[in-house]
C-alpha cells in the first residue's frame, strides 16, 4: 500500500460547547507523534467539525479510537471511509474489551495500548502485510512512550479548540471493582512516566490547566509516594492555573503529601466514593465503604489544604433501593462537596459484573452501544425496577444539576480560594458541574429520542 496520508479520527460526542469541544484528543496527538515524519498525518475530531470523507483514498491508512458509546458512530465512519477505498484500525477502549466484535468490521483491530503497534501497522500497511489483529497488553514501561512531536503540538490548537487539555502522569490500577474496566484496558501495575519527560510536555504544549487521564493518580499518595513528592516539587516550579486528577478518599491519610499538592497547584480531585451504602463494598474492591461519617471527614481534610473535592457515585448495585438516593442527595448537602458526579451502573464489555448478568439473564435486550454511557439503565437491577432506578436518577441529576445548586456549590468553592487567585479560580470553581449538568442534558436528548 503506497500510504498518501494516516488519518486519525475521534467520532463525535458531544460536538461544541460555547464554541470549543470538551477535552483535547490526547491519545490521537500521541499515536500521531508516532508516524513517520514522511508521511503526512491529520486528526479529524469529529467533534470540532464534520469528517471529510471526500479527501479518503485508496491509499489512506484511517485509525479510529473508540469507547463503547461511540463504537456504533465509529462503525459508520468506518463504512464511509472503506467506500472510498481507505483502510480502517480501529483501537480503544471498546476494541480492547471486544475484539471480535469490532473485528467484523474493521480492517484491522488494535487491542490494548497500541504505543507498541501503531508503528508496526503504519509499516506492515505500507509493505501489504497488514494482519488483522495486533495486541499490546503488556504494560510496559512509560519511559520515553510516545512523546509529542512539534508537528502534532502545532497541528492541535488545544488553547482555541479545547476547554481541557488532557495529560497523562502514572497509568494503570491494581483495583479490581467489578464494574470498571481500567484493569483491564490499562493493566493493573501502577506505572510512571519519567517526571522529567513530563515537564518537557507540559512546557512544549504550552498548557497551564489540564486534567489527568491516570485511571487513580491518588493511589500513588500510598503506593509511591516518593515519585509522588518528585511529581509536586516539579509541578510547583511551573505557572500552572491548577489541574485535576482522580484518587481515592485514602489520599486524606497523607496531609504531608496534600500540602506538597497545594503548593503544586493541584485545583480539584475527583473522588470515587461510589455509594453512601455501606452493603455495596464488596463490589468496590476497598475504594470505599459507604462510611458517610469517614466520607465527611476526609472531605474536610483535603479541603483543609485548599483542594477541592468532586464526588463521584454509581447507582444501581444489587443492594440499591430507591432509597439511595434520597440519602446521596442528603450526604451531598451536608458533605460541601465541590462538584458531583453521579452515574448508573453500566456492565461493559470484560468487566466480571457483565459476566454475571450475562449469566443471571439481567441484560436488557437490544441496547444499543451508544446509550452504555452511564446514564442509561441497560439491566434490571436486583432490588427496584428499571422504571425505579431511571426515575431516581433523573430526580437526583434535576436536583444536583439544577443551576441554582450548581451556583450554590461554586460560589462556596470559591470562598475558599485566595482573593489573589480567584480570578483564576473562577472558571475551575463552576466548569465541573456544568460539564455533568451538559452530560445528562444528552441523557435526556437521546432518551427522548428514544
Amino acid at each position: 500500500m503506497d500510504i498518501d496520508k494516516v488519518v486519525l479520527v475521534y467520532p463525535k460526542r458531544d460536538g461544541l460547547i460555547y464554541g470549543r469541544a470538551h477535552g483535547s484528543p490526547y491519545t490521537l496527538m500521541r499515536l500521531a507523534s508516532l508516524v513517520p515524519p514522511e508521511l503526512p498525518v491529520e486528526i479529524w475530531d469529529e467533534d470540532l467539525r464534520p469528517l471529510d470523507f471526500a479527501r479518503c483514498t485508496p491509499h489512506t491508512l484511517m485509525g479510529i479510537t473508540s469507547k463503547t458509546l461511540s463504537i456504533d458512530r465509529a462503525r459508520e465512519i468506518a463504512r464511509a471511509a472503506k467506500a472510498r477505498g481507505a483502510t480502517i484500525v480501529v483501537g480503544g477502549t471498546h476494541a480492547t474489551l471486544a475484539p471480535d466484535e469490532v473485528g467484523e468490521w474493521a480492517d484491522v483491530v488494535a487491542v490494548g495500548e497500541a504505543y507498541r503497534t501503531w508503528r508496526e501497522i503504519i509499516d506492515d500497511a505500507a509493505r501489504d502485510r497488514l494482519r488483522t489483529r495486533y495486541v499490546d497488553e503488556e504494560w510496559v514501561s512509560l519511559d520515553g512512550v510516545a512523546p509529542l512531536s512539534p508537528r502534532v503540538i502545532a497541528m492541535v490548537n488545544e488553547k482555541r479548540d479545547y476547554w481541557t487539555p488532557y495529560l497523562e502522569v502514572t497509568r494503570g490500577c491494581p483495583r479490581n471493582c467489578t464494574f470498571c474496566t481500567a484493569i483491564r484496558v490499562s493493566g493493573k501495575v501502577m506505572r510512571h512516566r519519567p517526571v522529567e519527560q513530563v515537564v518537557a510536555e507540559i512546557e512544549q504544549r504550552g498548557i497551564q490547566r489540564f486534567f489527568l487521564t491516570d485511571d487513580n493518580f491518588g493511589l500513588n499518595f500510598r503506593t509511591h509516594p516518593d515519585y509522588i513528592a518528585r511529581v509536586f516539587d516539579a509541578f510547583a516550579k511551573l505557572p500552572l492555573h491548577g489541574w485535576t486528577a482522580q484518587a481515592e478518599m485514602m489520599v486524606g491519610e497523607f496531609p504531608e503529601l496534600l500540602a506538597h499538592a497545594r503548593h503544586a497547584h493541584l485545583d480539584k480531585l475527583f473522588i470515587g466514593f461510589e455509594s453512601v451504602n455501606a452493603a455495596n463494598r464488596q463490589e468496590m474492591s476497598g475504594k470505599a465503604r459507604g462510611n458517610v461519617a469517614e466520607y465527611k471527614r476526609i472531605i474536610r481534610e483535603i479541603h483543609r489544604h485548599g483542594i477541592g473535592v468532586v464526588g463521584l457515585f454509581v447507582f444501581g448495585f444489587d443492594h440499591d433501593t430507591p432509597q439511595v438516593f434520597q440519602d446521596t442527595l442528603d450526604f451531598i448537602r451536608e458533605s460541601e462537596l465541590d462538584g458531583v458526579s453521579v452515574t448508573l451502573l453500566t456492565p461493559y464489555p470484560g468487566t466480571p459484573q457483565r459476566e454475571q448478568w450475562l449469566r443471571e439473564g439481567r441484560l436488557i435486550p437490544n441496547v444499543p452501544w451508544s446509550l452504555y454511557d452511564t446514564a442509561h439503565v441497560t439491566y434490571y437491577p436486583k432490588l427496584m425496577t428499571v422504571e425505579q432506578l431511571r426515575d431516581g436518577y433523573d430526580w437526583l441529576c434535576r436536583k444536583l444539576y439544577h443551576p441554582a445548586a450548581i451556583l450554590a456549590r461554586g460560589l462556596r468553592t470559591l470562598r475558599r480560594v485566595p482573593l489573589s487567585q480567584a480570578r483564576t479560580k473562577f472558571f475551575s470553581s463552576f466548569s465541573t458541574d456544568f460539564g455533568y449538568r451538559k452530560t445528562y442534558s444528552f441523557r435526556a436528548r437521546s432518551s427522548a429520542q428514544r
